[in-house]
């Protein structure tokens, strides 16, 4: 007669299940948030209808709508991308991190890859919300991109070449310093790229020492790549070599994030 097994251990989800049930969940948490609706969607849209409608910026030759948004339309989906792949994720994660989350759900069957494989789907799944919504506002403003098939392939390959590099980098501040000081460099460093980092007024209007800082930054690589992509021109190799650069450091970032 065998013993009857009163403990029964029940079996995990398959890693696939897990991972999608902690990207639904980051998901929720992100658009529950406050802080992170403002950024992903209410200032990015209103740089839209501020400067769209208005001369207040100078944007070089961009005088009637639809050329003012050819320039302003494809810096303000790069910014999107910045304010959620590094501003929000590393003010969420270093939160987390210090009230222990992580190092909680990094023991569970989840584990850390499934963990990192979460976040990373959450963050695309807000990005292509905040592209669909900005791009339909930025079109009834006046926007008339000419994209061709190839240019919206590369479009797509330099959000996702931007998102994994502006990652890295969160990730890598969250896991460095306290939950506050990363609040507080988070939001200086995408107020500072909003202003500096080629995104609302291109690199090329900048004086050149600028331009040649600016021309190292994955925001401004992002925005003058979308730029060219959505207007139907070949992105040149400079924001393709930059964002690479990048991708490749967020990439080890990620690798070497401290957990507690």
């Amino acid at each position: 007669m065998t013993d009857l097994d009163l403990h029964p251990r029940p079996a995990a989800a398959p890693w696939r299940q897990r991972v999608l049930a902690q990207a639904v969940l980051e998901l929720g948490m992100t658009l529950r948030n406050g802080e992170q609706l403002l950024l992903t969607l209410v200032i990015p849209a209103g740089l839209l209808v501020a400067f769209g409608r208005t001369q207040f910026l100078d944007l070089g030759t961009a005088t009637d709508p639809a050329a003012r948004m050819a320039v302003l339309a494809p810096g303000v989906l790069a910014l999107a991308v910045l304010s959620t792949a590094f501003t929000g994720l590393a003010i969420q994660t270093g939160f987390e991190r210090r009230y222990g989350v992580l190092k909680r759900l990094g023991a569970t069957p989840l584990g850390r890859d499934g963990l990192l494989a979460g976040k990373a789907g959450a963050v695309f799944v807000v990005e292509v919300g905040q592209i669909v919504l900005l791009s339909a506002l930025a079109v009834a403003l006046g926007w008339r991109p000419h994209p061709h098939v190839s240019g919206l392939a590369a479009a797509a390959a330099l959000v996702v070449l931007a998102t994994v590099a502006l990652a890295g980098m969160g990730l890598l501040l969250a896991g460095t310093v306290r939950a506050e000081a990363t609040l507080a460099v988070a939001n200086l460093v995408y107020l500072v790229l909003l202003v500096g980092g080629g995104l609302i007024v291109p690199s090329t209007d900048w004086p050149s020492g600028v331009t040649a800082l600016q021309s190292l930054l994955p925001t401004a690589a992002l925005a003058d790549g979308l730029r060219a992509a959505l207007e139907g021109s070949p992105v040149g190799a400079g924001p393709w070599l930059v964002l690479g650069a990048w991708t490749a450091a967020g990439g080890w970032a990620i690798r070497v994030f401290r957990w507690e």
